[in-house]
């Protein structure tokens, strides 16, 4: 099989990419680089597998000429982030709405397999949880820029059911749930890597607002088994499916955690939401999935416990600390 990856230098895509070259398939890759990296990609590129293409999703023949050379396409390029989300509203909308449109589009002319990565998000402020795939969708005003994120993606996701229902082209959304693991980076709010660097520099580990709302972790593993194992299976087509760990933890309770298996001596300070992001930032108390659907589906739930996630992180993070330095030793690139 061949498959295409939007944002394929990213955390998950290159995970991904990694796991399909390892079972044998063949692998496109497209990312601008906004918030991928080539470092995530380097070491599949000696596959003779894998093509990449370091141009934007808007190029639209490039993307139609990939998109027909492909078999299946997943579609994971999208604006990630708290901090990014907030203070660049414009370009969340822009990049995941046109970005999925384009997608799907390029697909309807052979009507090729499309996975779609919504996310969490969608569900707002609802309190029923677990969160399941039918259950009413609670996103706040239109003034408070937080929601933009959340609300783009559910119209990536009416855009795509839409197309599956009126074009026939077959379709698979996916909601994750706080995918971690090695090589995610901090630098767009993602919790885990940040708890983690700050404590290995025993830095203070700074818990948004009062630390009682609770998340659940997906090693990053888990979630590309729970992609790959949907896009095997034709019953999953026009579903819409929620990939995640159902383990539940508070933000202080996480931070306790990092610094307990890190040996770390950073105190647990807390940052008012409207030092962290914007005055009036509304945040989600509760995220916990249900994932009976995906397991209906595919026999297959997330379950890698949260301790070996972040020991994971962590080792990740020793390992770069250990090629920074080596690289300063010798003056040459690693």
């Amino acid at each position: 099989m061949r498959y295409l990856i939007t944002g394929g230098a990213g955390f998950i895509g290159s995970h991904l990419a990694e796991r399909l070259l390892e079972r044998g398939d063949k692998i496109i890759l497209l990312d601008n680089l906004s918030t991928g990296s080539m470092e995530n990609i380097r070491h599949l590129k000696a596959s003779g597998r894998m093509e990449y293409h370091l141009d934007a999703i808007e190029n639209r023949h490039l993307l139609a000429e990939l998109v027909d050379d492909a078999d299946v396409v997943v579609h994971l390029a999208a604006a990630v982030g708290v901090r990014l989300i907030v203070e660049s509203p414009v370009r969340t909308i822009e990049t995941n709405v046109n970005g999925t449109q384009m997608v799907l589009e390029a697909a309807s002319k052979k009507r090729k397999l499309v996975l779609t990565a919504s996310t969490s998000e969608v569900y707002g402020k609802s309190t029923q949880v677990p969160f399941r795939e039918d259950a009413d969708l609670v996103i706040g005003p239109t003034n408070k820029g937080r929601w933009s994120y959340a609300a783009s993606k559910a119209l990536d996701e009416f855009l795509a059911l839409s197309y599956w229902k009126e074009k026939k082209v077959p379709v698979i959304v996916v909601r994750l749930f706080n995918t971690v693991g090695p090589r995610q980076t901090g630098r767009y709010g993602m919790v885990l890597p940040n708890f983690v660097k700050r404590a290995l520099e025993n830095e203070p580990i700074l818990v948004y607002g009062d630390g009682k709302q609770s998340r659940c972790f997906c090693d990053v593993r888990d979630t590309v088994e729970g992609l790959i194992r949907l896009i095997d299976k034709d019953c999953a087509v026009g579903e819409v499916v929620n990939v995640g760990n159902t383990e539940e933890v508070s933000i202080e309770g996480l931070a306790r955690m990092v610094k307990e298996r890190t040996g770390s001596a950073s105190p647990v300070n807390y940052v008012p939401y409207d030092q962290a992001y914007e005055p009036g930032f509304e945040d989600m108390m509760r995220r916990v999935p249900s994932v009976d659907k995906l397991h209906a589906l595919t026999g297959f739930r997330p379950k890698t416990p949260l301790t070996e996630i972040i020991d994971r992180v962590t080792a990740y993070f020793l390992h770069k600390s250990d090629e920074s330095v080596q690289t300063v030793a010798t003056g040459t690139a690693v």
